[in-house]
């Protein structure tokens, strides 16, 4: 019969004796309350899952463990985070960003952009990548100028809007052939006006296309704005891989501690037009998947590589405005993926950075 001292004894056998707050056996019912680690949703979820393995191998398939985990309170470390001050009016901000370039990060930050405005989301898109700008072209806005506004006194610059989505991006400033020669303080202001100094308005998502890498552009986005979750964009190839580690890692710093939503596998496999069910995997199969597990956090989706997207792109109306394509249908689940990922990392995160969404579009929580 299973008691309460044996329980213990595992427990602490495990080394999670100091984290249970609250231990009660009825049966074959153990009910734990549990504090984890960090605030952070994927250590809560490998805690999680750790404590349910172990119980069934030390226990037997028999026993029902019933957890409670909860957050734990701010530590000075977290108190002292590099975090921004909120915009008015924006609910959540989601920073899109890849360890590496080339990997098609703009493109599926503009894709997403559509997807979610297409679903019923006010929606921004903000293209951080101050010395590769492609959100213009992407959106067939080349040439346009942002014109200036008065809001509540103050002279704001009005986003260029196409497609349901209002953006801003430096190209729309400077030439299309014109090379933006900046140092990173330079450059982190002009991103910093680009945010501060622009009339939004109402927005669900503000979408930031950061550049590659790790450096001064996402430490001023973080110190600039609180930035509710990111998104982390790969190919299958096991060096993006070994360079989205990295670009996690900096999220995941404790001084940045940002929730990483999901990671979004593009160019996952390549499907010619003539033979759409035929999928031959060019990068390698599943990579992000096993990246994934092992980081505790979700793929949200595998977006093919197809050649219409990149033709979409070049011609300024990105492949998911495609009513009826595959593609599109691919963005959709993709863009609920998110949502679901952000829905719960609002629940089980502190409320202090955790926003509403003023519409759901057909998503809810994912079941449990």
């Amino acid at each position: 019969m299973l008691t309460k001292e044996k329980v213990q004894g595992f427990l602490k056998e495990i080394e999670v004796d100091d984290l249970v707050n609250n231990l009660q056996i009825m049966g074959n019912d153990v009910y734990i309350d549990m504090t984890a680690h960090s605030p952070a949703m994927h250590e809560k979820k490998k805690l999680e899952a750790a404590m349910k393995q172990a119980f069934a191998s030390e226990f037997g398939e028999d026993i029902n463990l019933k957890l409670k985990i909860v957050s734990p309170e701010p530590s000075e470390i977290q108190q002292s985070q590099i975090k921004g001050k909120q915009i008015p009016g924006i609910q959540n901000i989601i920073a899109i960003a890849s360890g590496k370039g080339g990997v098609g990060k703009s493109t599926v930050s503009a894709n997403m952009a559509v997807t979610l405005a297409k679903m019923g989301f006010k929606v921004g898109l903000l293209d951080a990548d101050i010395y590769g700008p492609s959100v213009p072209t992407m959106f067939d806005t080349e040439g346009e100028k942002p014109i200036s506004v008065e809001v509540d006194g103050r002279n704001l610059m009005k986003p260029i809007e196409n497609y349901g989505v209002k953006m801003l991006s430096i190209g729309y400033f400077s030439g299309a052939n014109q090379a933006v020669v900046w140092r990173g303080p330079m450059a982190s202001k002009a991103l910093n006006q680009m945010i501060r100094d622009a009339a939004w308005g109402e927005l669900d998502f503000l979408l930031i296309d950061l550049p590659p890498g790790t450096g001064d552009i996402h430490l001023s986005i973080i110190q600039e704005v609180p930035v509710t979750g990111a998104v982390i964009v790969s190919t299958p190839q096991h060096v993006a891989l070994a360079d989205v580690r990295k670009g996690i890692a900096m999220f995941q710093m404790e001084s940045i501690n940002i929730p990483v939503l999901g990671l979004i596998e593009n160019m996952a496999y390549f499907t010619p037009e003539e033979l759409p069910d035929n999928k031959y995997y060019i990068f390698g199969q599943q990579g992000a998947q096993y990246l994934a597990d092992d980081l505790g956090i979700p793929v949200l989706g595998e977006i093919p590589l197809i050649q219409s997207i990149r033709e979409a792109g070049d011609v300024g109306r990105p492949a998911a405005l495609q009513e009826g394509s595959k593609i599109a249908e691919i963005y959709t689940e993709t863009a609920r993926k998110m949502v679901e990922s952000l829905v719960e990392r609002n629940k089980n995160l502190p409320p202090t950075e955790a926003v509403k969404i003023t519409t759901m579009a057909g998503c809810s929580p994912k079941a449990k």
